[in-house]
């Protein structure tokens, strides 16, 4: 019996001396990483957590708040969760009033995105053509007017922090309470003959193409498009070899581009609109017909902003917070949904000083969020019965997702469940490994960084696994 009780005490002794120096090595090998990078002007927050018993493994400057890039996502995305549900779905409702055909958006930032189609096997142009084929299956062939009730958020479409100079790129797309597309056309010069065409996708003429771009002899391909803000008139420059791949150039009102190739659909569909495109709010007095719900799931919406780093659909649920916490359920603003996702992280016993919220998606460098928030929103989710299915949101080491190209050595790929983050001067990555011995909690977030900066990133979470073997 004492033999028997001595073993079982000189076991667990040397469990908890080997967990000890595991610890111990992790903490004084991920010093070194921060070391490297404190020497020069790079200010680096460090935090490492055990989900299981909520100990802290390291921490590194956690409570200061720092710029975090995209990895503001995972707080939108969070208190998302925390507000709407996990049972909350998007609805666009398409009907008639009168003999007039009219769409009630919902915030919905996946109406008409191409990746979303293409996972469930759906045409890019579907919503629009199966919105035309509802109207011939109930024989209607002539229209009066488009209408497009967006109400559901407000008028601000762009956020005023957001570069000035990045309005045309895709990931500052403009916001609003019906998008369509990821509010963006796609482009594609190719060379014919000693010309280059464009085609556009959709094919519409909501926007109006200036081709001044040039044939080339040689690569490389250099097209590009741009528009001047509150335009829809593009401008495509540089030059094309031979057919230069895609870009996207964000479009002006959103709303009225739906409406707009909707009225373009329905023309081709054999449906005569005879009247105009009118932007309104439709009012509950009104007879409105029901035809048709269009539904997104928000697990869909969080794959696209976790895992692809979507901006359109942060802003799209920092905004549907703020609508579906108001009476009417709309009129959703910026102010309203940074206030709520103040209020959330605050819930979570983090100090008001250690966050500045001023997108949702991270794009505005006058954000704020310490290493110690992002751990505390992940331990939040950690525990509730969803976090699996959210976990599968984040983009995954060495397989997919914007973490996809990193961490593909095999004791690595497939461990890591992270949020990149990357703007000028800002790189971060706040997610979970998966160790031998069990879970690990992170948050890295660099500002001011140097070319070693997402190196040292990289290194650090190696090191989780590594020294938990």
């Amino acid at each position: 019996m004492k033999t028997g009780l001595k073993k079982i005490l000189v076991c667990f002794v040397l469990v908890c001396v080997s967990a000890g120096i595991s610890k111990a090595d992790l903490a004084g090998k991920v010093e070194t990483i921060v070391a490297s990078q404190t020497q020069g002007n790079v200010r680096i927050a460090v935090k490492i957590v055990n989900p299981a018993t909520g100990a802290v493994i390291y921490s590194h400057d956690a409570s200061v708040p720092m710029t975090p890039a995209s990895n503001m996502k995972l707080v939108t995305t969070a208190a998302a969760l925390h507000y709407l549900g996990p049972d909350f779905t998007y609805l666009t409702g398409v009907g008639l009033i009168g003999d007039s055909i009219a769409v009630i958006g919902s915030g919905d930032p996946l109406l008409g995105d191409k990746p979303t189609l293409q996972k469930n096997n759906l045409d890019t142009s579907w919503v629009l053509k199966d919105i035309a084929g509802t109207l011939r299956r109930n024989n209607i062939t002539t229209l009066s007017d488009v209408i497009i009730d967006s109400t559901v958020f407000d008028n601000e479409l762009v956020q005023p922090n957001w570069p000035k100079k990045e309005l045309n790129k895709w990931y500052a797309a403009e916001v609003a309470g019906l998008n369509y597309n990821d509010n963006c056309i796609e482009i594609i010069a190719e060379t014919v003959g000693s010309k280059v065409e464009l085609t556009l996708d959709p094919p519409t003429s909501y926007v109006n193409v200036i081709n001044n771009c040039k044939a080339a002899l040689k690569p490389p391909d250099t097209a590009w498009g741009a528009r001047p803000s509150g335009s829809n008139i593009i401008t495509v420059a540089g030059a094309c070899h031979k057919k230069c791949e895609p870009f996207r150039v964000t479009i002006d009102r959103p709303p009225a581009f739906f409406g707009f190739l909707l009225a373009e659909e329905l023309k081709r569909s054999g449906v005569t609109v005879r009247g105009q495109l009118v932007e309104r709010e439709i009012l509950p007095q009104e007879q409105f017909k029901l035809l048709a719900v269009y539904r997104t799931p928000i697990w869909d919406v969080f794959d696209r902003c976790n895992k692809d780093s979507l901006e359109v659909a942060a802003e799209s649920l920092l905004k549907t917070i703020a609508a579906y916490r108001q009476p009417s359920g709309k009129g959703g603003t910026w102010a309203q949904g940074r206030q709520f996702v103040s209020d959330y992280l605050v819930s979570l016993g983090i100090s008001a000083d250690q966050f500045v919220i001023d997108d949702g998606c991270g794009l505005s460098k006058n954000n704020r969020l310490s290493a110690n928030i992002l751990t505390a929103v992940l331990l939040d989710i950690y525990k509730k019965p969803e976090w699996q299915r959210f976990k599968a949101t984040l983009s995954i080491g060495g397989e997919e997702g914007t973490a996809g190209k990193w961490f593909d050595e095999p004791k690595y790929r497939g461990k890591i469940f992270a949020k990149t983050g990357y703007i000028g001067g800002v790189k971060s990555l706040s997610g979970v490994c998966t160790t031998q011995a069990g879970d690990r909690v992170f948050s890295i977030i660099t500002n001011k960084t140097n070319v070693k900066s997402r190196q040292a990133i990289n290194d650090i979470v190696k090191a989780i696994i590594d020294e938990s073997r």
